[in-house]
């Protein structure tokens, strides 16, 4: 169950102190995100890579010629070609690069980031069911997202009740993921498959948070800790 529970309380966690908090500190925002970066694309890398290949070679034994030119590589490019596409629509906030603008443009509801997000965030929830550990990752992601998001949907002048609703939505996607992948059998069937493309787009999700968290691309030594914390952790696991 708490593995159902830690990204729905992540970003409910994230609305709320966004909320009370009020936080404006960007540069510790930053940090934050590029440790859940560091911290998602190295359980990905670590746990769910690994045994999706595994299981890939498994269902294909006795066709040692597929060996060399696995599916689950296209699977995976599907993933992030999906990723960037989702990001055409969401603008990017799935890896908290939110734009400001004025206010009569955002007190509408935003209805393609939020449906984008939705999807993004359904499709995470899906390898959690076999790997638990993933949960963490995605709890990890999506608190700082929260923050970000929360405030952006705040200084837009969008209604707080529809930000609310957005948010508690977005919070129960990812366990939803988890509950479909352990309910229905077409997506038990089509796992590895599934948890390719999922692959690909938490590595485009990841691999961005760390590349955008820091400005003009300069070197940073706080950046470089978090990221070296949050593959230590993963480690880990």
């Amino acid at each position: 169950m708490i593995y159902y529970l830690l990204p729905l309380l992540s970003v409910i966690l994230g609305y709320a102190m966004a909320l009370i908090l009020k936080p404006s500190n960007r540069k510790n925002l930053k940090l934050l995100l590029a440790f859940s970066g560091s911290f998602l694309l190295s359980l990905t890398v670590m746990h769910l890579l690994p045994e999706v290949y595994e299981n890939s070679l498994h269902a294909h034994h006795g066709h040692d010629h597929e060996h060399h030119n696995s599916p689950i590589g296209l699977y995976i490019m599907a993933g992030i070609v999906f990723q960037i596409i989702l990001e055409y629509f969401s603008k990017g906030a799935e890896h908290g690069h939110v734009h400001g603008g004025h206010d009569h443009e955002h007190q509408k509801m935003p209805w393609l980031l939020f449906i984008s997000l939705c999807i993004h965030a359904l499709l995470e929830g899906m390898p959690v069911s076999h790997h638990n550990d993933m949960a963490w990752g995605i709890a990890i992601h999506h608190f700082p997202i929260a923050i970000i998001l929360t405030a952006f949907f705040m200084n837009s002048g969008l209604n707080k009740t529809i930000v609310m609703l957005f948010m508690v939505v977005f919070a129960l996607m990812t366990p939803l993921g988890t509950l479909l992948s352990e309910q229905l059998h077409f997506i038990e069937h089509y796992f590895t498959e599934i948890s390719a493309v999922v692959i690909g787009i938490l590595f485009h999700i990841s691999s961005t948070i760390i590349f955008e968290s820091n400005e003009g691309h300069k070197f940073n030594l706080a950046k470089l800790l978090v990221i070296i914390l949050g593959v230590i952790m993963a480690y880990f696991m």
